[in-house]
């Protein structure tokens, strides 16, 4: 009772020390951090993005490598240009865009966001360049079922998560049943394979995937809402950039703008085969998958065991610290860690790079798990070796060193094995922070051309691939040890 009395205590004490030093931390902005005249010291404009909206962002194969491309894209060069700064494109997830524009991980959001009031009370809006109709996205054989909005009552309706589109869905559909998606191409796959029976989608990046997809059709039920305006959004505190950015959005709205659009277009249009144009961003998913889960293992390995020998000595501190660290890490999903370490690591003033803040997540979380399952082994070898250790001269440590671990690594292997096989799975989770992996390039394929479906299966190919030849080869060390 009273070892789980000091345990709580412990417990609640991080915790309050936590949450106490996040509420007493100033979020840092771009702005705070970084001005215009820094910026163009520094020598590179930062912008974040979403990749999956064609024709403004997508990725697209150009001479052999994987480029984001599209009229923003075009449209932020331009603003690299005058500012006379280097371009700098950071990928991730559109619902963290406004959280890294906050934290000071970019410097604009250039991601074909429309100006809301609700994200007005976070960020600044540059002038719109571009204003939009909202439309739906429906099956054409079910052209006739649909005239009016009044027509979609208990029908599902897709929309992106945090978009305009999804304000409007909710707000404009009465008793349409509304599902939120992570991505755009989400959304139009739903409604191509029959899970929805429509999607609101803004009218130029609807007819993108209209035009590819034969079996769609848009339809205008003319919401109530006028045309949204599409902006850039920029620190609160950092005018001199926006008066920037102002300027040169002045010189390219318009005719201008719509020269970007038709040579994304023809971009879309590069007559190649499938393999040819996103092979390779499949093998480079694959490859960063295991480079992951090498890090992970690593780490994950040195973590739980030292964790481990923490919670099985006799220092009532040193169990505390690791008892509160497995419950809390193991209580917790990993996408929320992920993000934690993404956007907590810039409050500290560490600006880590998605790929070093998913590794370390990673293997944070795996540290938790893998701590238990050695624990569980060092218990397993009898005490008896312990005491023979020790009577032969070894001290705790020398005995646990070499006589107990070896043992305790014989007996854990095969679940700790299961552990490894699973680091390569969870690694999909990181591309919410956009880190790029193999689940990161499927949904970047998916976007880039237009097939929802096919994409996926490459995935699902490539990952049963990856964990197969490791449980074989994890399996063939169990027999060495038997």
């Amino acid at each position: 009772m009273r070892g789980i009395k000091h345990w709580a205590m412990a417990f609640i004490a991080l915790v309050a020390i936590l949450v106490g030093f996040a509420a007493n931390q100033p979020v840092p902005t771009a702005a705070a951090s970084e001005d215009l005249a820094a910026i163009q010291k520094r020598g590179y404009l930062v912008v974040g993005l979403s990749a999956d909206y064609a024709p403004l962002e997508f990725h697209a194969t150009l001479n052999g490598a994987d480029t984001i491309v599209g009229a923003d894209i075009s449209m932020s060069k331009q603003i690299a240009k005058d500012m006379g700064v280097k371009l700098q494109i950071k990928e991730m997830n559109f619902t963290a865009l406004i959280g890294a524009l906050k934290t000071g991980k970019i410097d604009l959001i250039v991601s074909g966001m429309s100006k809301t009031p609700e994200r007005e009370k976070e960020v600044n809006f540059s002038t719109p360049y571009l204003y939009e109709t909202q439309v739906m996205v429906i099956r054409k054989a079910d052209k006739a079922k649909y005239k009016s909005i009044a027509d979609f009552s208990g029908k599902k309706v897709g929309a992106q998560k945090q978009t305009t589109q999804e304000q409007l869905a909710k707000t404009q559909l009465p008793g349409a049943k509304i599902s939120s998606l992570d991505k755009a191409n989400d959304v139009i796959a739903q409604v191509s394979y029959n899970k929805l029976d429509g999607a609101v989608l803004a009218s130029t990046i609807a007819d993108s995937y209209v035009a590819r997809t034969p079996s769609l059709m848009v339809l205008n039920p003319h919401f109530a809402t006028p045309k949204a305006p599409t902006a850039i959004a920029v620190s609160k505190q950092n005018s001199a950039l926006l008066a920037q950015v102002n300027k040169t959005i002045s010189k390219v709205k318009g005719a201008k703008y719509k020269t970007y659009l038709q040579a994304a277009y023809k971009l879309q249009d590069q007559n190649q085969s499938f393999w040819a144009k996103y092979g390779n961003y499949f093998l480079r998913g694959a490859l960063y998958t295991l480079i992951f889960a090498v890090l992970t293992v690593f780490f994950g390995t040195v973590i739980g065991t030292l964790l481990a020998l923490m919670k099985l000595s006799h220092s009532w501190f040193a169990k505390a610290i690791a008892n509160v660290y497995i419950e809390f890490i193991r209580g917790t999903p990993l996408l929320v860690q992920a993000f934690i370490v993404f956007f907590g690591t810039q409050i500290l003033g560490l600006d880590l790079s998605a790929f070093v803040a998913g590794a370390i997540a990673m293997a944070i979380n795996s540290g938790a798990y893998v701590a238990e399952i050695i624990r569980g082994g060092i218990n397993s070898v009898p005490i008896g070796q312990t005491e023979a250790a020790r009577s032969l001269g070894l001290h705790q440590g020398q005995a646990m060193r070499y006589v107990i671990l070896p043992q305790a690594t014989k007996n854990i292997w095969p679940a700790l094995g299961n552990e490894f096989v699973t680091d390569i799975k969870e690694s999909s989770v990181l591309s919410v922070i956009g880190a790029t992996e193999l689940m990161f390039e499927g949904t970047v394929v998916q976007g880039a051309s237009f097939k929802p479906f096919l994409p996926l299966v490459v995935v699902a190919i490539l990952y049963f691939i990856m964990t197969f030849t490791l449980s074989r080869l994890l399996r063939l060390i169990e027999k060495r040890f038997n």
